[in-house]
């Protein structure tokens, strides 16, 4: 077997070689190799510390702040920086970062694992953490339902594994029912916590254990909160590492009581993104105070939030994911607490980078109506699907005297840029982002 394996591992880096000079994917030489050492996986030798994330949002930001965190401590770091986060990338990453004799040559192995192939890629070997983020409604067009999702990952789950688990998320707690290896991140109640659901959709309302109806405390967003289950006890468990104050206006977390971190950008994704950096680089070994320092103001470089100016605006474009109400829902909200004037564009143009589908009922599920707020003046719809977001529009309260619709989004864009000098945040997905992004200036 050393012999099969000295050649996969030379054939993989060869063809990542070729694959770079040809401008391809870090995907492709993992796709290459596996066709012919289906089991390679399984004769790595690997670092004591693996760690993976998955989960519905937030995966590929927050393994970018955990890797923030390990290198400046030093450690000697192997991860999918490129964000292939399914058996094919995680293939070449593994075997690119071996000696010839199958040793990964790395302190830690951290690893953005795709929700739905993370039975696949953890078929050959196992991380020793798994870091579940959250399950949200997801790109119905392979995600299904929650549920179905969380039936998905359960096959990759064994007793060899430490789950790091959202305590906040009840069907992501649910893995932790019965278990003693898991430990749970969360947060207590917040100064922007709501008593009620706010979102035009109760994901929580009953038990993902029993179907009981389930109460609530509070809700940070969505179903994410402090939660009960008065028929099976299912509940919020207490949390190891846990966001005790946090300011969205004021751009900070506060984790553990006295381990404040400043945010280069204010949401509250990026709160639990920050959150889970600190407890991975706990379980790596690194001390509290330098996680401190590596994240406090990280701008983070994945694409998700560009900062623009165009004509007399200045912006920040959020990708927010197409198919995930919840992901819309936090881009939204941080328009929504902008004590500026601001104006919002909501651009749609095409659904899936991947699959051909035309299927826009997820866009009913997004809570639209938050920008019916005092700062936001103005709000441009704009792409192939305006149509379907103006009648989705028609459904909330907001004055459609403020509401512009435009196909192009050339267009949309010479609108901004003859009109007005207020902040423009621009919410859309990573398949449309660079259309808007190449007629503006980037920052």
């Amino acid at each position: 077997m050393k012999i099969k394996l000295f050649f996969a591992i030379v054939f993989c880096k060869a063809v990542r070689f070729a694959a770079k000079l040809l401008g391809k994917g870090s995907s492709l030489p993992g796709q290459l190799t596996l066709k012919f050492f289906p089991d390679v996986l399984k004769y790595i030798k690997l670092p004591e510390k693996v760690i993976a994330v998955t989960g519905s949002s937030g995966k590929t930001s927050t393994v970018e702040l955990i890797a923030q965190v390990l290198k400046s401590a030093g450690v000697r770091l192997a991860y999918n920086k490129e964000g292939s986060n399914q058996i094919e990338g995680i293939t070449t990453l593994l075997l690119c970062a071996s000696s010839l004799s199958g040793k990964v040559k790395a302190d830690v192995v951290l690893l953005e694992s795709d929700e739905r192939y993370a039975r696949h890629t953890f078929k050959y070997f196992k991380p020793t953490q798994l870091i579940i983020t959250n399950l949200y409604r997801d790109q119905l067009t392979r995600n299904g339902h929650p549920e179905w999702v969380y039936d998905v990952i359960s096959q990759c789950i064994d007793d060899s594994m430490e789950l790091i688990l959202n305590a906040d998320d009840p069907l992501v707690s649910k893995f932790g029912k019965d278990r003693k290896n898991v430990r749970y991140f969360g947060a207590d109640r917040l100064p922007f916590d709501t008593e009620k659901n706010t979102s035009v959709y109760d994901d929580g309302k009953y038990c993902p254990c029993c179907k009981a109806p389930m109460t609530y405390s509070y809700y940070h967003f969505n179903h994410l909160g402090s939660y009960e289950c008065k028929n099976c006890g299912h509940k919020k468990q207490a949390t190891d590492w846990t966001i005790t104050d946090a300011s969205l206006e004021e751009g900070f977390v506060v984790i553990n009581g006295k381990y404040k971190v400043e945010l280069a950008f204010s949401s509250i994704y990026h709160c639990y993104n920050t959150l889970v950096a600190f407890a991975a680089a706990d379980i790596a070994g690194v001390a509290p105070e330098q996680a401190v320092k590596a994240l406090s103001d990280y701008d983070l470089k994945s694409g998700r939030i560009v900062n623009f100016v165009l004509g007399n605006h200045e912006g920040t474009l959020l990708v927010s994911k197409h198919e995930n109400s919840v992901s819309y829902d936090q881009s939204i909200r941080v328009a929504n607490s902008d004590k500026r004037d601001c104006t919002v564009v909501v651009m749609v143009d095409a659904i899936s980078r991947k699959y051909k589908t035309y299927e826009t009922s997820w866009l009913w599920d997004i809570d639209f109506e938050l920008l019916k707020s005092d700062n936001i003046k103005e709000i441009l719809l704009v792409g192939q699907y305006h149509e379907d977001l103006l009648r989705r529009f028609s459904f909330t309260d907001i004055n459609e005297e403020i509401i512009k619709s435009y196909e192009k989004v050339s267009d949309a864009v010479e609108y901004l840029k003859k009109n007005g000098s207020s902040f423009v945040y621009v919410i859309t997905c990573f398949s449309d982002k660079q259309k808007f992004l190449e007629l503006t200036e980037v920052k």
